[in-house]
């Protein structure tokens, strides 16, 4: 690991916690997400700003404390960085105050004494500066190599109104946590606010907070509307406390009091940890946001509430202008304005529909912004700056079954989800249940988790439920376990083929599963294979060889190698009646499961030994391969059209299955030939979901383990089915082998993607493979068309 023995690190200058302010808050989490997504490979450090009056015990990250408001600690913690070859790069977190001297220019003194490269972050941009203030900022930005800001308001700000070059500038947006769409009823029942209507805002008190405005809003609101409930969240900020104590606190309950609104008003008078106070805000229905300061550039706060799913009510600072809208909350005008607060709370407490619509378009808009997408961001911007990029490696997240038990039923696993939130009208469908038996075989062979095994054996029972008399499966139950004829004849080959790939594939895990289990597998199996000789679909055709294969590892019977030689000369008779000049293919487009029809001629080899079905497998995927990776990233085919022959290539629409069935072929190939043009192939495909795809975001729910639906041209379809997930959960066991392999450092288990940059290379020896190989197996492809 080259970077590694490099050391070179990111040293963070900001506040910290366990100091309580918003910018330890961001500083913390940032840190907590560049190691989740990149682990190891960007190994980051503190220096941590205090004010001289207290000293605060921190966690080993901080390796400095810099007294903000002493001048000489500014330069000498700069020659002690400047000291450390291991330090590649300084990112400043800059807020007004935070920095001792006039505007908070001590900081100056250590940028001129910094020798490293340097981003600050500006997290508030004031527009129309006064002279000093704008001469400060200048000389901060100058003394950098990159400016990051939070809003795209405030990047216009520092064009218009400082002079900054736009190019000097990149927006990076406020982090946000991933909660669950479906936990906010559980969580209002579990806190005591079942049937109640919470409204919410949080943060460290202060008179610049103006909750106030809030309170004289509520009288009539709850008059009429008595369910309703306002939390108060957060302590009264350190630096209030300490000049003026509990004054502007007190001053709020006297208000609540003489309004006679002490029963629908709770203050939580404390710094919450994360977890609580992200359930207080998912179970949230309304966030308000207000303050007396307009030239607030960006709320953490504001953005929590959003990812929570609130519908928001808030006053018109830069953040709000640019993240609200019709559909995400309401934006009132000016400040300080009881009434215009009451009109709004009482708008979406009478439209429950729209706050939903809102909060629910509100969840989706901040899904850019979670901590791991902003952690890949930073990453990108270290890498550049260091000149480092070809060495950042992302983390494999753990593998993870919740969402995979929260779809499945006592019947089976239901196909789609609002968010992460099961929809039973859905139903159920074979083709769902066929990948999760083979998946949850995979983890339970691993794991000998006795879950794995009861889920298993519920997919197995869903499969014997939806066989008829003649082997032949229907492919779609309603949730009420209705057969409905016409959904079930949808893409009935392709369904049939996975059927008896799973069943093949339980049936080879014997030394494994209960016999039990294994039994009911070869019956369902005896059943249906007399049933399919009729079968055309290439799909199909490639789903049962690789049924056949499982089958004939444990079964030698000689009816199996003949129903692989049949199946796989359809195969081979497909190709070469569509394949030409520059198409090795079996069709004359490329649609979905590509990878299946290599991967099957590659399996019909090994159960016959044929080594043109080999060959046909190796040309007939790298031709494949050479059209989905391009430049360093995975570019699977487009659900929004498919790849034919003689037209250009739709891109965007991007859909898990397709980047699991590729990686799935890539490790059988790899397994196979031993070539490692496959194996870092492979690496670089599973890096889509991590955020090595063209939207640089992650593909994967870190809290549930599921995978969202499909990467679009600008955002991210964030419900997760049934499809999906188990494709993601397939892929991420799949990975495990290179763990074990000495791919991936064990240690926390990084994925080595550097050396994958260099993809291009890869790109030229596959297209001279094609051309040596095109001629070579041209004279036996004729020759085979005139025998068939």
């Amino acid at each position: 690991m080259k970077f590694l023995e490099r050391g070179m690190k990111m040293l963070i200058i900001s506040s910290y916690s366990p100091r309580e302010c918003g910018l330890a808050t961001f500083s913390n989490d940032i840190l907590n997400a560049i190691k989740q997504v990149f682990g190891s490979s960007i190994p980051i450090e503190v220096c941590a700003l205090q004010n001289d009056e207290y000293r605060l015990q921190y966690g080993k990250e901080v390796t400095y404390i810099l007294s903000a408001h002493s001048f000489d600690d500014y330069r000498w913690v700069a020659e002690e960085i400047n000291g450390r070859n291991d330090i590649g790069l300084v990112c400043v977190q800059h807020e007004f105050g935070l920095f001792g001297g006039d505007y908070g220019d001590h900081l100056l003194s250590f940028l001129l004494a910094l020798n490293k490269p340097i981003v600050t972050v500006f997290h508030t941009v004031l527009p129309n500066p006064v002279e000093d203030r704008k001469n400060v900022v200048q000389a901060i930005a100058n003394l950098s190599d990159r400016i990051v800001v939070l809003t795209k308001k405030s990047e216009d700000i520092l064009v218009g109104h400082y002079g900054f070059q736009r190019s000097k500038i990149k927006v990076i947006p406020h982090g946000t946590h991933i909660v669950l769409w479906e936990q906010k009823e559980k969580l209002k029942a579990q806190l005591h606010f079942k049937d109640k209507i919470v409204m919410t805002t949080f943060g460290l008190i202060s008179e610049n907070k103006s909750i106030e405005t809030v309170l004289y809003a509520l009288p009539e609101v709850v008059k009429q509307h008595p369910e309703v409930i306002y939390l108060v969240l957060g302590k009264t900020h350190p630096e209030i406390i300490k000049r003026e104590g509990e004054k502007y606190r007190n001053m709020l309950l006297e208000i609540v009091s003489d309004l006679g609104i002490t029963d629908h008003v709770i203050f939580i008078n404390e710094y919450l940890g994360l977890k609580q106070l992200l359930n207080y805000l998912t179970l949230s229905d309304i966030y308000l946001f207000t303050t007396k300061d307009p030239h607030q550039a960006v709320s953490g706060t504001f953005s929590y509430a959003m990812s929570c799913g609130c519908a928001v009510i808030s006053t018109p600072i830069p953040h709000a202008l640019e993240s609200l809208d019709s559909g995400t909350g309401l934006l009132l005008d000016g400040f300080g304005n009881p009434e215009a607060f009451k009109k709004a709370i009482l708008t979406l407490i009478e439209n429950k529909e729209e706050r939903i619509v809102m909060g629910k378009n509100a969840y989706c808009q901040t899904h850019t912004s979670t901590w791991e997408n902003v952690a890949i961001q930073y990453g990108l911007l270290f890498g550049e700056l260091t000149n480092r990029s070809e060495d950042l490696r992302f983390c494999l997240p753990p593998i993870n079954t919740d969402h995979i038990k929260k779809l499945t039923t006592d019947f089976g696993i239901l196909q789609f989800s609002r968010f992460s939130q099961p929809d039973p009208d859905s139903g159920y469908t074979l083709d769902d249940n066929a990948r999760a038996l083979i998946n949850l075989i995979m983890y339970y062979e691993i794991y000998k988790d006795d879950n794995a095994l009861k889920l298993a054996n519920t997919y197995l029972s869903f499969i014997e439920s939806m066989q008829r008399e003649s082997g032949w499966f229907d492919n779609y139950k309603s949730y009420h376990r209705q057969l409905t004829t016409q959904n079930s004849a949808v893409n009935l080959e392709d369904s049939n083929g996975r059927a008896l790939w799973s069943l093949g594939y339980t049936i080879s895990h014997r030394h494994v599963l209960p016999q039990e289990m294994v039994l009911r597998a070869e019956n369902c199996w005896r059943k249906a294979i007399n049933g399919l000789t009729h079968v055309t679909s290439p799909r199909a055709i490639s789903y049962i060889i690789k049924g056949l294969y499982h089958f004939y590892s444990v079964y030698k019977e000689d009816t199996i190698r003949e129903s692989a030689n049949r199946f796989a000369d359809q195969l081979l008779y497909h190709y070469n009646f569509n394949s030409g000049h520059k198409w090795h293919w079996y069709e004359d487009y490329m649609t979905y499961a590509n990878t299946v029809m290599p991967e099957a001629m590659m399996y019909s080899h090994l159960i016959t030994g044929n080594e043109l079905y080999k060959k046909i497998a190796i040309l007939t995927f790298d031709f494949l391969l050479s059209h989905y990776f391009m430049k360093g990233q995975l570019k699977v085919i487009s659900n929004r059209g498919w790849f034919k022959k003689e037209n250009d290539r739709v891109f965007y629409g991007e859909q898990p299955i397709e980047v699991a069935t590729t990686i799935i072929a890539l490790d059988l190939f790899y397994e196979i030939t031993g070539n490692e043009k496959y194996k870092d192939q492979l690496e670089l495909a599973f890096s889509w979901f991590l955020g090595n795809n063209h939207l640089r975001q992650i593909m994967y729910n870190p809290v549930n383990g599921a995978s969202y639906d499909g990467l679009e041209d600008t955002q991210v379809n964030i419900n997760q089915g049934a499809e999906s997930t188990l494709c993601f959960f397939k892929a991420r066991i799949i990975m495990e082998k290179y763990v074990v392999e000495g791919t991936f450092n064990k240690s926390d288990n990084n994925l080595l993607s550097g050396q994958l940059i260099n993809f291009e290379k890869i790109q030229k020896t596959k297209n001279n493979e094609f051309a040596f190989a095109n001629q070579a197996f041209t004279s036996k492809s004729r020759k085979f068309t005139k025998n068939n």
